[in-house]
């Protein structure tokens, strides 16, 4: 009996280690991680229990649409265009996106820079930012729409708004700079993966995408859009095709003047 006594010590606390590794609280790490390296914006809490899931929309909406906050954005660009965000979607500097630590990836928010009042819609596809106190990392684009580009940061609100809302800003936007809003259902760094989807779309007897090609510094990619999208309905019912075929991976975006992005290159 003696024997076995300190067999079950022994087997106690090696079950007692093992359950503090398995709690052990993984921002920790996290805080380790980001502090070692500038910008990680393709490795980032996913799956981590603090951000929602988009899966259930329905009943995340009504919540995700009150969320209203002030705080410091920034922006990256050149660094990342090309890589894989946290969504796994390619990104693009030129495109209207965010990196924000919680908001739902592909859901919309309006971003107001509070010192010029300017605004813009952006859909979150990254997490991030993880540098001091900053809330909110802007894409190029974004950021050279809202005048902070220049000075890297600035204090902004940021309003979670439903893709619903996004559509109509960004359409009354558009129309008065007589432009359209498309809807972009791909970014990649081939031209072939481009084709596929463009295909597979055009096979499902969908009005076959266009493919929208932009250079930076000697890097391509290809913007695969569809429209215009004239209505809220309308958008609906092609997201739910598409949906049918896998993809839902979409966002709404301002028709684009490929000599604009030639200029501010």
């Amino acid at each position: 009996m003696s024997k076995i006594i300190p067999i079950l010590f022994i087997f106690v606390l090696c079950s007692c280690t093992t359950e503090q590794l398995k709690t052990n609280d993984i921002s920790s790490l996290t805080s380790a991680t980001t502090a070692s390296t500038a910008r990680q914006h393709f490795i980032l809490n996913r799956g981590a229990p603090d951000i929602p899931d988009i899966a259930d929309e329905q009943d995340l909406l009504p919540r995700i649409t009150r969320y209203l906050k002030q705080g410091i954005a920034s922006w990256y660009g050149p660094r990342f265009h090309g890589r894989k965000t946290a969504s796994g979607e390619i990104y693009d500097m030129y495109a209207m996106t965010a990196a924000h630590k919680t908001l739902p990836l592909s859901s919309y928010a309006r971003v107001t820079n509070l010192k010029n009042q300017r605004s813009v819609i952006v859909r979150i596809n990254d997490r991030g930012p993880f540098y001091g106190n900053r809330v909110l990392d802007l894409s190029y684009a974004a950021a050279k729409k809202l005048d902070i580009e220049q000075a890297g940061s600035a204090k902004v609100e940021i309003k979670a708004i439903a893709p619903e809302q996004a559509l109509a800003q960004l359409q009354k936007t558009a129309q008065k700079q007589e432009k359209s809003v498309y809807l972009q259902v791909g970014t990649f760094g081939k031209k072939k993966k481009a084709l596929i989807l463009q295909n597979k779309i055009a096979a499902h007897h969908l009005p076959q995408p266009e493919i929208l090609p932009s250079t930076h510094k000697g890097s391509t990619l290809y913007r695969v859009q569809m429209g215009p999208i004239n209505s809220s309905a309308s958008a609906h019912k092609l997201n739910a095709q598409l949906a049918k075929l896998g993809i839902t991976k979409t966002q709404f975006v301002t028709e684009t003047d490929q000599n604009q992005i030639s200029m501010i290159q």
